[in-house]
């Protein structure tokens, strides 16, 4: 029989903490895993083991390569299996940075912990006052010593808001009800998939979660998007189209769209590459996009048996008998955001009918201000 191992995420330490305690409280004889990488840079990484008693092992751990992946692969995983013998639940608390994707991923994927182990929930914990505040930080981790390796660049927000919309549920701590009632407003737009709830944890000692479907939900191909919708202050606009956008009204116009909204991610194409998935990620007004590869229209159809069935799923969604499943669909989340405004603003970048009719052997003429981002190769080391 395998033990259940749920991951507690999330970059509010306190409010983690708090989760991890309150579940190890409901569930007698559980214990908690924590890997504290704040000198993960030097290659050192302090494991901490509880239960309701309080801390039951502390030890300083050397790895061969400061980073998640080897802490998961080295140290979490087999002190994982080395309690499962004596453990009903199984909590890895993770260090305040560190996405749960990862650590899921490898969960899901080890070869060891198939018939020991069972992933049956990824919660994020959350603290109500400092949730709106950090998801506009556009501060690195490095600059606020949340790393979780050497190089590691990411920004504190991106990071807050995919360990949210990762999660199969996030839990809200916090003592003004003002605070709670606007967290639990943003997690709505951003997390539509997700329930939140104040203290609450969900039940953990179930069935397995299905990683797939967790990546499935984030992916850009395949991503679960919020819907249009106004709670209070909070507003989320969705802008679908058909037609493909000029690189360079769209380039100009990212400025505005990324500053004016707190979050926004989507998938779109650009008419001079019109057989790329192209991924738009911003929040706190810092953008990637990125080259998420091609569209299932421009794969011969032979290939369309080898993508995942979500993936196949999605295309038909967006199927159109003349491009494919090849489709403009980007959500902004911000404080009243005027939604005929951005519509027209994106409005403006697509191209124009006669730029249409011109057809692709003009298109891939256009100058491309993009092509600095998507067509960087990988320089060997």
């Amino acid at each position: 029989m395998s033990v259940p191992v749920v991951l507690v995420s999330g970059l509010h330490a306190e409010a983690r903490s708090a989760l991890v305690a309150r579940l190890l409280a409901e569930h007698p004889g559980s214990v908690a895993i924590h890997h504290d990488l704040r000198d993960v840079t030097t290659g050192g990484v302090e494991r901490v083991v509880r239960d309701t008693t309080g801390v039951l092992d502390r030890e300083q751990i050397r790895l061969a390569h400061g980073c998640v992946t080897c802490t998961v692969r080295e140290d979490l995983i087999p002190e994982l299996l080395s309690r499962a013998a004596t453990a009903p639940l199984l909590i890895a608390e993770l260090w305040d940075s560190v996405e749960p994707r990862t650590v899921a991923e490898a969960l899901a994927g080890n070869a060891a912990t198939v018939h020991a182990l069972r992933l049956t929930g990824v919660l994020t914990a959350v603290d109500a006052e400092g949730l709106t505040e950090d998801l506009c930080r556009d501060q690195r981790l490095a600059a606020c010593g949340k790393q979780a390796a050497a190089g590691d660049d990411r920004y504190l927000a991106e990071v807050l808001a995919r360990q949210i919309e990762y999660a199969t549920a996030i839990i809200v701590s916090g003592i003004d009800e003002e605070d709670v009632e606007l967290a639990l407003a943003v997690l709505q737009h951003l997390a539509p998939a997700s329930p939140a709830d104040v203290l609450a944890p969900p039940e953990v000692t179930g069935a397995a979660v299905d990683v797939e479907m967790l990546a499935a939900r984030v992916d850009p191909a395949t991503a679960q998007l919020p819907c249009d919708a106004r709670t209070g202050d909070v507003v989320t606009v969705v802008w679908h189209r058909l037609r493909p956008l000029h690189p360079q009204r769209l380039f100009d116009a990212i400025d505005e769209l990324v500053t004016q909204t707190v979050r926004s991610r989507g998938r779109f194409w650009l008419a001079n590459r019109p057989d790329r998935l192209l991924a738009w990620d911003a929040v706190a007004g810092v953008i990637s996009i990125e080259d998420s590869g091609p569209w299932l229209a421009a794969l011969p159809e032979a290939a369309w048996e080898m993508e995942p069935p979500a993936r196949r799923i999605s295309a038909a969604l967006d199927w159109n008998d003349i491009i494919g499943d090849r489709v403009q669909h980007l959500a902004f989340t911000g404080p009243d955001l005027d939604r005929d405004q951005i519509h027209a603003l994106l409005d403006s970048c697509l191209l124009t009918e006669e730029e249409a009719m011109a057809g692709s052997d003009v298109w891939t003429g256009y100058d491309d201000p993009f092509a600095f981002v998507l067509d960087l190769k990988e320089i060997p080391a």
